[in-house]
């Protein structure tokens, strides 16, 4: 299997309880993020687990963890927690 088609797959799974606190970790660590989240997500809907997917940023060994619905798209807002510190649509 290719790394692209590979990426496109979760990696783990992780409780809302853990999925919350890695979000409001990263929100206090990065600049802006709080706003980012703010303007381009709705809230999430009760779920017990979230998918995680690892970073297809080259180099970065972070986590992808979801923040919220991407607004007006049929996507979840995803942040990652290693050095890219990048944003993506899942």
């Amino acid at each position: 299997m290719t790394s692209n088609v590979s990426q496109s797959y979760p990696y783990t799974s992780e409780s809302e309880t853990d999925r919350a606190a890695h979000i409001a970790a990263l929100v206090d660590a990065r600049d802006n993020l709080a706003t980012t989240i703010a303007t381009e997500t709705t809230p999430l809907d009760a779920n017990d687990r979230w998918w995680v997917w690892k970073c297809p940023t080259s180099g970065c060994q972070g986590l992808l963890h979801v923040a919220g619905y991407a607004r007006d798209l049929h996507a979840l807002l995803v942040v990652c927690d290693g050095t890219c510190a990048k944003t993506f649509l899942r």
